[in-house]
């Protein structure tokens, strides 16, 4: 079993594939009590917000770790992702601006994700 963490860096590491922009890692622990961490990210049109939720889907896929539930896919404006302990979020930068999930989870700390070389 991944530790939390490190899943929530997996799956920032996916959309950091296919060039996701303003990538957070929200910790949620003791916050939520439906996730421990929130990943969310932005992306400058519909295509891109679909190819990097394909990617996080296909990364995690090969350690046998599949969403338990997606939506937004079709539309490609916010597509979210529960992983169970992680939830990703995949924004269209407008959409990301409008709805401001850190605002309104200001209370949960929050780091940059940094690509890092393997």
């Amino acid at each position: 079993m991944t530790d939390i963490k490190t899943l929530a860096n997996k799956i920032a590491a996916a959309a950091a594939g296919k060039k996701a922009t303003d990538i957070l890692l929200l910790n949620m622990e003791g916050i939520s009590p439906m996730t421990d961490y929130f990943m969310i990210c932005s992306a400058r049109n519909t295509t891109q917000v679909q190819a990097i939720a394909d990617n996080i889907e296909e990364e995690l896929a090969k350690e046998n770790l599949m969403p338990a539930h997606k939506e937004g896919y079709t539309e490609g404006r916010w597509i979210l992702m529960d992983y169970g302990d992680v939830v990703a979020h995949i924004f269209l930068e407008s959409e990301r601006d409008f709805y401001n999930l850190e605002q309104l989870w200001a209370d949960a700390p929050s780091e940059n994700y940094t690509e890092t070389e393997e």
